[in-house]
């Protein structure tokens, strides 16, 4: 494996490569569960997912046999009781010792959740040994990113050989960025009003090339990385800036866009919406830098403009 391209429905076609393997002893397997913890975004409490159909794709149980799945809830201002130890063994159908094994296990799994910020802990398989152990064999566990200034220790364990390099390059300037495989580039404040963009994007009969959210606090040095790397796709026809300025003023993001459009030498189209405090001001500097910027006046004009813009340079 070390040195190949593993393949799964994670990992997406182009897969990732292997560079490191973690080798542990052999485990005589008599049966095979899933466990699972992370939050429940309807209650706001924590859940754990339990099933007796461990070792196999959870999303293919949860479509083919839903009623194999068990969740049970957590309230965080009791934490876990010995009740759900008892609910855990019970949805598993695990009786006497292992009843109490399994009590035990999601005892310890809610404790690692909430004492490192997780956002998910996943443990398939969770296996009972011929020798009647009950042991967690596999996990795979997400962290809450905006938690990490309080586990240094977590962060030691990053890998960037395994990140996306647009990605990683992103985060060094504190931007949220996710590449698509679309053709136009889009730079907008806020992950509602981003995830809005690209949906209209789409409805124009066109592609978002990424998801890009610059925050509330973007500079000029925030917004020239995020040109720059939306410029480093390939893919990427156009450029769509949607800015909804509260706290963040329209006049210093134009600024913004005018002296990264300079220093990265803009060869694609670029349509910019401004609109929220100072606009009057972003508009008049974008209109006076003598770039071929295209202004917008709202989310569907600028979506028509950017779509149009991109076919005039195609055609």
């Amino acid at each position: 494996m070390l040195g190949n391209t593993l393949v799964t429905i994670q990992t997406g076609d182009a897969g990732k490569q292997v560079n490191r393997l973690y080798v542990t002893d052999g485990v005589d397997i008599d049966k095979e569960f899933y466990l699972a913890l992370t939050l429940n975004r309807t209650t706001g409490r924590v859940m754990m997912v339990v099933s007796t159909e461990g070792g196999m794709d959870i999303e293919a149980v949860a479509h083919d046999t839903p009623e194999k799945i068990q969740s049970i809830d957590i309230d965080q201002a009791t934490g876990f009781m010995p009740h759900h130890g008892r609910a855990v063994a019970a949805a598993l159908k695990l009786t006497g010792d292992l009843a109490k094994q399994a009590a035990n296990t999601a005892s310890k799994l809610y404790d690692a959740f909430m004492g490192t910020d997780a956002e998910q802990i996943e443990i398939n398989p969770l296996a009972v040994t011929n020798d009647g152990k009950l042991m967690v064999l596999d996990a795979k566990v997400a962290f809450d990113g905006n938690a990490l200034f309080r586990h240094k220790d977590l962060l030691e364990l990053r890998d960037e050989t395994e990140e996306d390099p647009a990605e990683l390059e992103a985060s060094k300037y504190d931007l949220a960025y996710i590449k698509l495989d679309g053709d136009i580039g889009c730079m907008v404040n806020g992950a509602g009003l981003a995830m809005a963009t690209m949906d209209i994007i789409k409805l124009n009969g066109m592609f978002p090339a990424n998801f890009l959210d610059v925050g509330g606090g973007a500079n000029k040095e925030k917004v020239t990385a995020a040109f720059k790397i939306i410029l480093a796709d390939p893919n990427v026809k156009g450029i769509l800036v949607n800015i909804f300025g509260g706290i963040m003023k329209c006049d210093i993001i134009a600024d913004g866009i005018v002296a990264a459009a300079k220093e990265v030498n803009l060869s694609v189209p670029l349509v910019v919406r401004l609109e929220g405090t100072n606009v009057e001001k972003g508009k008049e500097i974008l209109a006076n830098s003598g770039l071929a910027i295209v202004p917008a006046n709202d989310l569907g004009d600028a979506a028509k403009k950017i779509v149009a813009e991109v076919q005039k340079v195609a055609a």
